[in-house]
């Protein structure tokens, strides 16, 4: 691809016009029709191509018209034929899942995380995103407050379900003052045509201390349980920083975050009888605050707010159980290695409580437990630690190497939200730090490995 073409090619992506292809299989309908990476594809069949989705929808059919510009002449816009077996894919990947640029929310959310971020971190991170498509594709939490009475009949007409929506509240006078919409908010309206038309929903709600709480949860959970579209309902508290003065207490006090449980306890046990499922589930911090044991597996059901965090306790420490028993088995290992593993405020409690056991796979563990200085407040969420307070924590530790850090840290470019590279961290702490799966597996092969090159 020539300087000229490539410059091209982005400025079209950047406005919006089409996607840009990255990769094309060998072999494939998309090759053998001509396209190349670096083209742009803007229409199929004459229709306008917005996003990874337009494009499934609309290449269907066994024979397609495509409508590219060509990375190797930026001058020539061209109409290629795809041809390919009903049982053939396409063979095309795309750099981004939306074409036409993210959508932003337009609320001024009381408890909004991203405004409440520290300033010098990348761009990227202060994008308020709230795209309905997004929420279809990766399961991204939406207000559907942006969303117009086009974008309710495409979601319709292409069965975008099911979509993942931040509700907190169905009182009117609470959502004015919690979600701070700029515009008409019609998410109610949308929810219920949503439902109707047979789109299913998942329902985050955002606990807010003395707003969204007691009564008024009670009353949001009412509406949600009255409509059989809305397939589950995750209860997480709010959470803050120290980069903002709005809000400053959570449900970290054991006292606060039972009386959650207590009240969402009757609502699970309805919902058991009347859905065959609990169906409203309760955030792992809120039981780890108050000191109470995680449900069980079972009681998670099928996991449906498992993207949301809720669930992640139990699914790991039951997965390595599992691991764990399997050696038990076997002959038990005598402790032959040793390491540290790294976390933040919140998942130690369940490290700790596992590691001894870790020694049935060979390994001597202990927990490093790194606060997050970054964000401050009450973040202590193993995945918004920076890649300096992790340096920080292990160069200071009297802590067995190497130190273990759940890859949950990085982004798909290997950085930190410090933009601190994850093959930078040995080199900044002087000790052997090594990234590693976040699940339980992860941690096991991790644990192998060690053992075997020990």
């Amino acid at each position: 691809m020539t300087v000229a073409a490539e410059t091209y090619g982005r400025a079209v992506a950047a406005a919006g016009e089409g996607g840009r292809v990255t990769a094309v299989e060998a072999g494939g309908p998309a090759d053998r029709a001509g396209i190349v990476a670096g083209d742009i594809v803007v229409r199929v069949n004459g229709q306008p191509v917005r996003d990874v989705i337009d494009w499934q929808w609309l290449t269907s059919e066994d024979v397609v018209d495509v409508h590219v510009l060509p990375a190797r002449d930026a001058r020539a816009a061209t109409t290629l034929r795809i041809e390919r077996s009903w049982d053939e894919a396409i063979g095309i990947s795309f750099a981004d899942t939306v074409f036409d640029g993210v959508r932003e929310c337009d609320n001024a959310c009381a408890f909004c995380f991203v405004s409440q971020l520290p300033p010098g971190l990348r761009p990227a991170l202060y994008v308020r995103d709230d795209d309905y498509r997004l929420s279809f594709l990766s399961g991204n939490f939406v207000t559907l407050t942006n969303m117009s009475d086009d974008d309710i009949e495409r979601v319709v007409e292409q069965r975008l379900s099911p979509l993942y929506v931040s509700l907190h509240a169905v009182d009117p006078d609470v959502r004015r003052r919690l979600v701070c919409p700029t515009a008409e908010d019609r998410t109610l309206e949308f929810a219920d045509a949503l439902l109707e038309a047979g789109i299913d929903l998942h329902v985050q709600i955002v606990l807010v201390p003395g707003e969204n709480d007691g009564e008024v949860l009670d009353g949001t959970l009412e509406w949600l349980g009255a409509r059989p579209g809305v397939l589950s309902v995750g209860v997480v508290p709010v959470g803050f920083t120290s980069h903002q003065s709005r809000i400053t207490r959570s449900f970290e006090e054991p006292a606060a975050a039972a009386r959650v449980l207590d009240q969402l306890a009757p609502w699970r046990t309805r919902m058991a009888a009347a859905r065959g499922e609990r169906w409203v589930y309760a955030a792992d911090e809120l039981y780890l605050a108050a000191g109470r044991e995680l449900p069980s597996w079972d009681d998670y059901d099928d996991f449906p707010q498992y993207e949301n965090g809720i669930g992640l306790a139990r699914a790991f420490t039951d997965e390595l159980g599992a691991l764990i028993d399997a050696a038990r088995q076997r002959d038990v290992i005598d402790p032959a290695v040793v390491c540290t593993l790294v976390t933040g405020e919140l998942f130690a409690p369940v490290l700790r409580g596992v590691a001894p056991s870790l020694a049935h796979l060979g390994a001597d563990a202990g927990v490093l437990v790194v606060r997050n200085a970054l964000f401050g407040g009450n973040v202590s969420v193993a995945g918004l630690l920076c890649g300096r307070d992790i340096v920080s924590a292990v160069r200071h530790a009297d802590l067995p190497e190497p130190f273990f850090v759940p890859e949950i840290v990085l982004n798909a470019d290997g950085l930190m939200l410090d933009d601190v590279a994850g093959l930078d961290l040995s080199r900044l702490s002087g000790k052997d730090v090594r990234v590693v799966p976040c699940d339980a597996v992860g941690l096991v092969d991790a644990l192998r490995h060690l053992r075997e090159h020990a």
